[in-house]
């Protein structure tokens, strides 16, 4: 065994020893409004619930480690003292992992994962109506860990509504824990569904994906494709030239055939392997394909 002292190491490599130690970790899925009345949706994994009379959650956008910046959410939690905290379930995972793109400010990253935005009834803050639980809540402190790279910030919420989608209730009216199908954070790339176990979501692209709204209307409709295959599809730098459609299609002769056949099912569920195979890029190729 090896001992490591904070001060002798770097920021960036305590991070990771500590996000690879401690997990799994519960995502706080946090809406807020800027002081324009903006949306701003990021996910956290420094999250937890910390009492239950008042009912508190709190949880930490911390300073970033590379820059020593603040986050938007952090912003916009010190200036309008709401937020609405969405748990993340397997349903919605990817589309999540797509919000934590670092879009400019002003952005509306509901749009950008392709998610609902849904009128809270006590808060500001939208609430993401594909969420299984959802709580307005309104912010009683933020208190900040340190001024350097990497410290936390912890904004300290009081729960003043919950919402809980029925499908989820077990027979006692309580939340069945098969049924939310939960997942939470571990280290690197690695998520955990707690039902099932282990599964590695690639991090956003450093550079900007194109997100789930400028995916073309008909592919964004399917009956296929999942809001987790929308999500992978959104994470794309750009979309594939049709000189890159044309040779994929030249290589690849059954999909040629899917295309030539026309069926939009077919042509989605082949999309939808693809993806399933950490694919985008042919998945984009054949969807695009004429």
């Amino acid at each position: 065994m090896f001992s490591i002292e904070p001060k002798d190491v770097s920021v960036g490599k305590l991070h990771q020893y500590l996000l690879g130690a401690i997990g799994p970790r519960p995502i706080a899925f946090a809406s807020t409004l800027d002081e324009n009345g903006r949306p701003n949706l990021s996910p956290f994994s420094f999250f937890n619930v910390f009492g239950s009379n008042p009912p508190v959650l709190i949880f930490s956008p911390a300073r970033r480690g590379r820059d020593n910046t603040t986050k938007h959410t952090f912003e916009n939690a010190r200036k309008t003292d709401e937020v609405v905290i969405n748990i993340v379930n397997f349903d919605i995972v990817q589309q999540m992992s797509l919000s934590s793109t670092e879009y400019a400010e002003g952005v509306n990253e509901f749009e950008k994962a392709g998610l609902t935005m849904l009128k809270s009834d006590l808060v500001k803050p939208f609430r993401v109506a594909e969420s299984p639980v959802q709580f307005e809540c309104k912010i009683k402190e933020v208190v900040e860990t340190g001024s350097e790279g990497g410290a936390g910030n912890l904004v300290i919420c009081h729960v003043v509504k919950m919402h809980v989608k029925e499908e989820i209730l077990d027979e006692n009216g309580f939340i069945d824990q098969f049924k939310i199908d939960q997942v939470a954070r571990m280290g690197g790339n690695w998520y955990t569904r707690a039902r099932e176990g282990m599964f590695e979501v690639p991090k956003p692209l450093s550079t900007l994906g194109i997100g789930v709204d400028s995916i073309p209307e008909d592919i964004r409709n399917s009956k296929v494709l999942t809001g987790n295959d929308l999500g992978k599809l959104g994470n794309v730098e750009a979309l594939p030239e049709n000189g890159e459609i044309e040779e994929f299609l030249k290589n690849n002769e059954e999909d040629a055939q899917l295309v030539r056949n026309g069926d939009r099912e077919k042509i989605h569920k082949k999309a939808q392997a693809y993806l399933e195979e950490h694919q985008p890029e042919n998945a984009w190729k054949i969807l695009l394909a004429k």
